[in-house]
């Protein structure tokens, strides 16, 4: 876990489409419900300015949190691929000098699954050094190089960095107030007498008490040799501020008694 002296990094990532995938089979590309260590430090990467051969080994021992602020939902994308030159496209089998084959009969479109988080929001926090971290502030607020949330089609929308905090990463995320879109803000306030409050989960990096295993620590981004290691995590939850205005008791009595009031029954067409 981050000490309390280290610094801790905010990030809201959120946007209409995410993907944060730590495999892929074939041609099938899958999301995972929340974003992945490799995804955040390639954000920083990027923004750092930072080619895919150069090393990331001071990004990769950043400890970080991920809380679940709105969790979206899960969208299937309709994809295919074709060669642009009208060719036919290559299969899985090579000839004897290590040349693919093209598929036989000629097979000129292929569809391809891929798996995107839509409306979703998340608040990572990095812990580390306090040099490196305020580096990286600056650095996501000017980035050198396009940010994407996972995949390049994927763009963020605004504000990204929340800035620099101290404490923990639990003690972080539970102060942080809720960063949902105003729309899902809102059918929460509607709903929820008590709309002060709320329940988030979060994922923590826990390397002594850590109960899960993740395999998405990236070692290097180079093509060439892209390769990962694992990291021990635990599953908590964090009761954070809305940051709505606290209930009104006189409100809320008055809109009970007024739907008490109201004389409609659910149930008067079915005779109970």
């Amino acid at each position: 876990m981050a000490h309390p002296e280290d610094a801790v990094l905010l990030l809201r990532l959120a946007g209409p489409l995410q993907s944060w995938g730590d495999r892929s089979s074939f041609n099938r590309r899958d999301t995972r419900p929340e974003p992945t260590k490799s995804g955040v430090i390639g954000l920083l990467a990027a923004a750092s300015g930072r080619a895919r051969e150069d090393p990331v080994d001071d990004l990769a021992e950043l400890q970080l949190g991920v809380r679940v602020d709105q969790p979206g939902t899960l969208l299937r994308d309709y994809h295919t691929v074709s060669d642009y030159r009208g060719r036919a496209l290559p299969q899985a089998g090579v000839s004897s000098k290590g040349v693919q084959k093209l598929t036989s009969p000629p097979k000129h479109t292929h569809v391809t699954t891929r798996f995107y988080l839509q409306d979703a929001v998340f608040l990572a926090a990095a812990a580390g050094p306090q040099a490196l971290l305020e580096t990286l502030d600056d650095a996501v607020r000017h980035p050198a190089f396009p940010l994407a949330l996972g995949r390049r089609s994927c763009v963020p929308t605004q504000p990204i960095c929340l800035g620099l905090r101290e404490g923990t990463l639990h003690d972080v995320l539970a102060a942080e107030p809720w960063r949902a879109t105003d729309t899902t803000r809102r059918a929460y306030d509607r709903r929820c007498s008590t709309s002060h409050r709320i329940d988030l989960s979060a994922t923590l990096e826990d390397p002594d008490h850590g109960d899960d295993i993740l395999n998405d620590v990236p070692q290097s981004f180079d093509p060439h040799r892209r390769t990962f290691i694992g990291r021990r995590i635990r599953h908590t939850w964090v009761t954070v501020p809305t940051g709505l205005p606290a209930p009104d008791p006189d409100t809320a009595d008055r809109n009970r008694h007024d739907a008490d009031d109201s004389g409609h029954d659910p149930f008067a067409l079915l005779g109970w």
